[in-house]
């Protein structure tokens, strides 16, 4: 059996006889399987959109090659009793603590939020009458901020194919997509996500792991840099470990490790606002017609350099065929992020338009952490007093500039209402000129990009903080804390933070500081 790889172009609605097809024209081969590797779409000539699609092809026709072998994670299994306790039930901590159950510890994941069956009613709550939930909302719950998303699988870290695989092979085991495995831009949905997230804890408490919602740890007892005890509000936990996967929005989490001796540092991060389009403008101005069959909506990926301003923008997230929602952690802010279901068909896109500063810039002297998470808490209820209420400050991005407020505001996607405002009056100024500057950049490479809408406030692109590290992954002083994902300061997105759960989870299982028996 020989075996070899291929590339082909396939048109946007190529059927499996399609691709079939193909290859046996381009090897001349009648007996062979053929499976895609990767997929992506080229959209550079609008004439001729197609696929790019790499298959491997296995054959008694072919005369020699072997099938590569995948990328393997290697679990140990110490078999030594310890207990973990994992605060936090987004991919960072779900995934570490998966791993760690696999290895033979015993596990239980501490979530503040809901679960998600109960996250869902209450955030429909929210967007229906206004009334905010402390345990769920867009930032906490089960499966962190990524549950209600566009469900975006890519990451740009090198090095993590194994950890990659592992964690797309358990999506796909819990529900998801199998294409998931070979797309350059995989996606799930939140419809998708909210059942795999609620599989993906079954199957977890099946194997003998426990999961508790509505429960924040309060506290830690410590005893020189090693953790005996996690507090929360009824029980405690001795422990072995104890890993912190709070998400980048969970700032009063990061101000109680900080308390208890953690150290983190600020670090650069964006700020700015959600676009919205109607998502037929953005088919247009990347297809050059409204539908491709085959294709489900359009994206776009736009960046302006340090330009005169000096701070480079991008946009970020982007949820085609998406919502623009209100995705406050705490009650009295304003923030917003887009969400995506699986089939990308509703009638909007929506990207983050921000501009990346270091707080230094701002405030002209270098911040502590707690300064960093003070100023992303104040701009976000500055926001939210512009308005008086879950109602989001916004206007029209050809009119983002001083003292201009749209006389009037296009049907939009967003639950709570818009309210007209100077929106480049409520960011620091240098942000406010670089992302006007941005909306002209952009508006040359995406036609049509000016006639959108612009929402405030998109704060959590990433965390504010970073923390401070050692070299065995423990946070810096302590022998037996950890804290991954988002929250760390060290992942970003979905993959990247399930993938430092999983590096997380690794590095504890060898790890030789632990008295067993604490």
């Amino acid at each position: 059996m020989g075996y070899t790889t291929i590339d082909l172009k396939l048109p946007p609605d190529f059927s499996p006889d399609v691709l079939r097809e193909r290859v046996a024209q381009r090897l001349r081969l009648r007996e062979f399987s053929a499976t895609i590797e990767r997929r992506s779409i080229d959209a550079r000539d609008k004439q001729r959109i197609h696929w790019q699609v790499r298959v491997g092809v296995s054959s008694p026709e072919l005369p020699d090659g072997a099938e590569p072998d995948s990328p393997s994670l290697s679990i140990p299994v110490s078999g030594r009793g310890r207990r973990a306790v994992v605060v936090g039930a987004g991919p960072a901590g779900f995934f570490c603590a998966d791993i760690l159950l696999r290895a033979g510890w015993e596990v239980v994941i501490l979530e503040q939020g809901a679960a998600v069956e109960q996250r869902a009613r209450l955030i429909e709550n929210f967007e229906s009458t206004g009334a905010f939930s402390s345990i769920g909302n867009y930032a906490f719950g089960e499966g962190g901020a990524g549950t209600f998303s566009d469900g975006k699988l890519t990451s740009r870290t090198k090095g993590i194919a194994a950890e990659r695989l592992w964690i797309m092979q358990r999506y796909v085991a819990a529900g998801a997509p199998e294409e998931i495995l070979c797309m350059a831009h995989p996606h799930l949905g939140t419809d998708n996500l909210r059942r795999i997230v609620k599989w993906l804890r079954q199957d977890f408490e099946a194997r003998g792991g426990e999961i508790l919602f509505e429960t924040q740890c309060t506290d830690l007892v410590s005893d020189r840099g090693l953790v005996r005890e996690v507090v929360c509000a009824e029980r405690s936990f001795e422990v072995d470990a104890v890993v912190f996967a709070p998400g980048h929005s969970a700032h009063e989490t990061f101000r109680m490790l900080m308390g208890a001796g953690v150290r983190f540092r600020p670090k650069s991060f964006a700020i700015g606002c959600r676009v919205e389009h109607p998502q037929a403008l953005v088919n247009q101005a990347q297809w050059g017609r409204i539908c491709v069959p085959g294709l489900k909506a359009a994206e776009y990926r736009l960046t302006m350099k340090r330009e005169r301003t000096g701070l480079p923008a991008y946009t970020f997230c982007m949820c085609p065929g998406g919502t623009v929602v209100p995705a406050a952690a705490y009650a009295g802010r304003s923030v917003v992020n887009g969400m995506s279901r699986y089939a990308r068909d509703g009638e909007f896109a929506n990207s983050a338009l921000v501009a990346a500063i270091d707080l230094e810039q701002v405030l002209e002297h270098q911040p502590t952490a707690q300064e960093a998470l003070a100023w992303v808490d104040s701009l976000e209820r500055t926001f939210h007093e512009s308005t008086g209420s879950y109602a989001a400050p916004a206007c029209r991005i050809r009119d983002f500039r001083p003292g201009c407020v749209s006389t009037s505001l296009p049907s939009n996607s967003f639950p709570l209402g818009l309210v007209a405002t100077p929106l480049g009056e409520l960011l620091p100024p240098i942000v406010s000129r670089t992302l006007a500057e941005a909306t002209h950049v952009f508006d040359r490479k995406l036609k049509g990009f000016s006639e959108g809408v612009m929402i405030g406030l998109e704060s959590k692109t990433s965390s504010p903080i970073q923390l401070v590290r050692s070299e065995t992954g423990t946070a810096e002083g302590f022998r037996n804390l950890y804290v991954c994902g988002e929250g760390s300061g060290f992942a970003g997105g979905i993959v990247s933070s399930a993938v430092d759960g999983v590096r997380t989870a690794l590095r504890a299982t060898v790890a030789e500081s632990f008295p067993q028996g604490v």
